[in-house]
This record gives structure tokens, C-alpha cells and sequence, in this order.
């Protein structure tokens, strides 16, 4: 009875001790809640009237189911991949919408003065308001490309920061494999260092999207969703970016011996939806745009130079057309711009150097504007029309991730909700659990009083 008794005691110390730790961290993140298993232990052999030797702590376990955390991994990737894209895709869709910087205002406005100058095509002040508007739309495109450089720089940055994130983690989760081997091998409980170590992987599966297997020994291996390795037991893998000449970025992975070279697809989450942006949204859209600058001022110049420019002397002979504009693909801060030193009168809008005055070539560039045209991504369309299927193609993509990205939230709060159905602390259960915890510690402790007495008797029979 005594025996029964104080193995019963016990374990009802150690069951509060558990619910203590419980309510203890019921707000710390990842903490997976913690419980004793018991089992009766059998008679003693050879006592058939036994009923038992009392209870035993088999261990205490953690509740923790493995599918439900990765799920939760799962949806953090899922999420993580629309998040890196979505305010890239903002800032650019508000950019290219804006009146003040729209490169569709700007062609508006550039053709609208071309319209208002052939009304009087000897007029230098409407001449001037040409100049004035080819430089302002010049500039629109500047100002985009700008935009669109400066993402690049971004993004190159952003993958710089998120690479030493992702090495510092799986250091971080190869060196907890080691401890909890170890604590393992010993009998310790190992419980804290494993909440630890899937709060990291938690992080982790935000940066890269990650597969995670479990090793007989309590170590854990993570590799990216295309089989590359990150850990391998207390082993990390190291990832790095490498500078190519046209100051792209490849992100390349070190393992032992081993060296891979990653591309979007096998990355995933915040990592790989910055790869994916600057690949299928970005550079088609910077090169768009590059090849929208062309074409307006390769046209627009190959036309003044099939007309005559307006003489400073009446009487006189028009001159060949000089170019207006100025394009350089790899002048990111001027990629178009205006010739220097052009003037009101090298307006090129007469088509008969005797006739200076005269609108035949400039009615020619009015009609640039609803040209066909080739622009990639686009297919051919007419240069009135590119920039707006452009921001129109653009403003379909931003929705879609969107969508995507609030579809991945609900996602990612279900599955954390499914989690801490399972692992997390309720405040009730284990209140409802101290109490009757209480009770079995003073049952138990009711019974060795009462085997006190009666042993006591027993002794006082004798004497």
C-alpha cells in the first residue's frame, strides 16, 4: 500500500510539474505543450493477491503532430513567394499609373503639341512647345527605367540579406540536431530543444521552401523542395550569391564537396518569389520599356530625316532633318533624352527643302503613333497602344498575386490554428488538469497517512 501510494504521489508531482511548465508558456511562441504518460506496473510475481505494484512515468511527452507543422511550413512558403513579389508589384503598377509619370500622358502630350504645331508649322513658339513635350515625355521614360534599375539594385540587396538569413538558420538548426542526439542518448528531455528547433525551421520555410525528414536518431533533415540539401545532421550546407556581368545574381549552394547552382523554381518562398519577379515580371518589363524608348526615337528621328528643317533666313533652302533624341540602353539615368543644343527651328516638318514651311513630314510623324509596332511580351501593337497593355498586363499580375497572397494568409492562420489544436497550451484543459492532479497528489498522500496508522497499530499490538 505504501508503495502504491508514493509511486501514485510521484507521478502526480510529475504531472503538475507539466501542467505547470504548460500555463508557464502559454504565450511563448511554438511551445508545444508538454504530459506525463503513466502505466500500472503489474504484481510482483508469486503474490495472487496483489492488485498491483502502483504506477509508473513511462516519460513525458510532448504533443506534437508532424504532419500538422508541416503543413504549417507549407503555407509559410506559399505565402512567403507572393509577399517578396507583392510590393515590387505595387510600386511599380502606382508608378506606371500615375498621371504625372505615365509614359502614355507623355506620348499624349508629345503628339498633342506635334497636333497644335501643324496647324502653323513655321511658328517657332509651337515648335518649342515640341521640344519642351519630347523632352518631358524623354524624361517619363528616365524616370520609369529609374524605377525599374533601382528594383533590380533592390531585389540583389534583399536575396543578399535572405541568403545570410537562410545560412545563419540552418546553422542554427544543425547545431540543435547535435544537442538534442545528445540529449537523447541521455535520457534528457529533449522537448525545449525540439519547439526550438521547429521555430527555426518555422523561419526557414518563410526565407526557402523546404522538405524536412526525420532521422531515427531525433535529427532532422532539410533539404529545398528540389532536393538540395541544407542540413544533414549537425551538418549545414552554405548559400551564396555570385555577381554575373550584366549584375544579375545566381544564387549557388555548398555542401561538402558539393556545389549546385539554384534557379527560382527550386528555391521557393520569399527567396524564390524575389527570382521569380525579377524574371518573368521584371526584366520583361524593363526590356518593354527599353524597346519602346527605340522605337520612338528611332522613328521619330528616321522621320525628321526624310523632311527639311525651317531656315533662320526667309527665301532660303531647308536643311536635311537632324535627330531629336538620343537613345542609350545602358545609360540607366538618361536612356533617352534630347539631342544637345537642338532648336526650334531643326524641326524637321516640311517634305520640300523650297517649301521650309510646310507640314508634309510632320503629318508623317503624327502618324507614327498608330504604326505597328513590336514589343516583347506585347506581340505587335500600335505605339499608342503598348503602354497601356503594358500597365494593363501588369495590373493582372499584381491582382493574381494578390489574390494568391490572401489566399496563402487564411491558409498559413488555419494552419497554425490546426497546430495549437493539437500542441498548443489551452489555459482551461490545463487548469481543469491542476486540479485533478491536486486531488490524486493528496489521494495518494491520504493512503500513506492511513498505512502509517495502520502500521502503527500493527506495531502497538506487539508491545
Amino acid at each position: 500500500m505504501m508503495q502504491n501510494a508514493l509511486a501514485g504521489a510521484l507521478a502526480a508531482q510529475a504531472a503538475l510539474n507539466a501542467a505547470s511548465q504548460n500555463i508557464s508558456n502559454v504565450l511563448t511562441p511554438g511551445y508545444s505543450r508538454q504530459g506525463v504518460v503513466l502505466s500500472a506496473i503489474a504484481p510482483s510475481v508469486g503474490d495472487p493477491h496483489s492488485a498491483g505494484s502502483g504506477v509508473d512515468i513511462q516519460s513525458i511527452r510532448r504533443f506534437n503532430d508532424q504532419y500538422r507543422s508541416l503543413q504549417m511550413w507549407q503555407a509559410s512558403a506559399n505565402m512567403g513567394e507572393s509577399a517578396a513579389k507583392q510590393g515590387y508589384l505595387t510600386q511599380l503598377e502606382q508608378v506606371m499609373s500615375a498621371s504625372g509619370s505615365s509614359i502614355s500622358g507623355g506620348l499624349d502630350k508629345f503628339y498633342a503639341a506635334l497636333g497644335a504645331a501643324s496647324v502653323e508649322p513655321s511658328s517657332l513658339a509651337l515648335r518649342q512647345g515640341v521640344i519642351t513635350e519630347a523632352g518631358a515625355m524623354a524624361q517619363r521614360f528616365n524616370n520609369l527605367n529609374r524605377v525599374l534599375s533601382a528594383q533590380h539594385a533592390s531585389i540583389n540587396e534583399q536575396r543578399t540579406a535572405l541568403v545570410t538569413q537562410v545560412n545563419s538558420l540552418g546553422g542554427s538548426i544543425a547545431r540543435l540536431n547535435k544537442e538534442i542526439v545528445a540529449a537523447t542518448a541521455t535520457g534528457v528531455n529533449p522537448s525545449g530543444l525540439l519547439d526550438e528547433r521547429d521555430r527555426k525551421i518555422d523561419q526557414l520555410s518563410g526565407l526557402v521552401d523546404v522538405r524536412v525528414v526525420n532521422q531515427n536518431d531525433g535529427a532532422i533533415s532539410v533539404t529545398l523542395r528540389a532536393g538540395q540539401p541544407l542540413v544533414v545532421g549537425d551538418s549545414a550546407s552554405v548559400m551564396s550569391t555570385e555577381v554575373q556581368l550584366d549584375g544579375s545574381q545566381l544564387i549557388k549552394l555548398s555542401f561538402a564537396q558539393e556545389k549546385f547552382t539554384l534557379n527560382g523554381g527550386s528555391i521557393g518562398s520569399q527567396l524564390g518569389g524575389l527570382n521569380e519577379y525579377e524574371k518573368n515580371s521584371l526584366k520583361p518589363m524593363e526590356d518593354s520599356v527599353r524597346t519602346l524608348a527605340s522605337e520612338v526615337a528611332g522613328r521619330i528621328n528616321g522621320q525628321l530625316a526624310a523632311g527639311f528643317d525651317l531656315p533662320d533666313s526667309a527665301g532660303a533652302l531647308g536643311q536635311p532633318g537632324k535627330a531629336l533624341f538620343v537613345f542609350d540602353a545602358n545609360n540607366p539615368e538618361a536612356m533617352l533624352k534630347l539631342r544637345s543644343g537642338v532648336l526650334a527651328g531643326d524641326l524637321a516638318f516640311a517634305l520640300d527643302a523650297a517649301k521650309p514651311g510646310g507640314s508634309g513630314n510632320l503629318q508623317k510623324l503624327i502618324d507614327i503613333q498608330s504604326q505597328p509596332l513590336a514589343v516583347p511580351g506585347l506581340g505587335t501593337v500600335t505605339l499608342s497602344d503598348a503602354y497601356a497593355q503594358l500597365l494593363g498586363r501588369l495590373a493582372s499580375e499584381s491582382q493574381q498575386n494578390q489574390s494568391s497572397l490572401a489566399t496563402g494568409k487564411v491558409v498559413r492562420n488555419q494552419a497554425e490554428q490546426d497546430w495549437k489544436s493539437t500542441s498548443g497550451v489551452n489555459r482551461d484543459e490545463e487548469a481543469m488538469n491542476i486540479v485533478e492532479y491536486q486531488k490524486m497528489y493528496q489521494a495518494n498522500m491520504k493512503v500513506i497517512a492511513i498505512a502509517n496508522q495502520l502500521f502503527d497499530s500493527t506495531l502497538a499490538m506487539f508491545n
